[in-house]
């Protein structure tokens, strides 16, 4: 249980982080609201799940998977340019992530 909270709160990474750059510095009411839901949320999660999870990995996991969503979800909309470089960075980045996950605990 411990992987799926954390995974979800690797989502709500990026959702805080989009809607932080939205906010445009707290001017906005809504993206402002959304940020500080998230943001809540989010490191609520990754501090239940690092209840079970090594810090090390459990950090590095929901940055992975946060930073990885908000640089895909740029591109869907628009926000960043689509380069086969970037797409390369991306699928190396969620290979550490998995590659994290699959050594927890492995030398236990």
């Amino acid at each position: 249980m411990a992987w799926v909270i954390l995974i979800v709160s690797g989502v709500l990474e990026a959702v805080w982080a989009t809607a932080l750059g939205k906010s445009e510095g707290f001017t906005k009411l809504w993206p402002s609201v959304v940020f500080f839901g998230a943001l809540a949320l989010s490191m609520g999660g990754l501090a239940w799940a690092m209840r079970d999870i090594s810090t090390g990995t459990a950090y590095a996991v929901w940055v992975g998977i946060g930073a990885a969503l908000t640089v895909i979800w740029a591109m869907i909309t628009g926000d960043t340019d689509v380069s086969w470089v970037k797409l390369a960075l991306i699928v190396g980045l969620v290979g550490c992530v998995v590659g994290l996950k699959l050594v927890d605990g492995a030398g236990h």
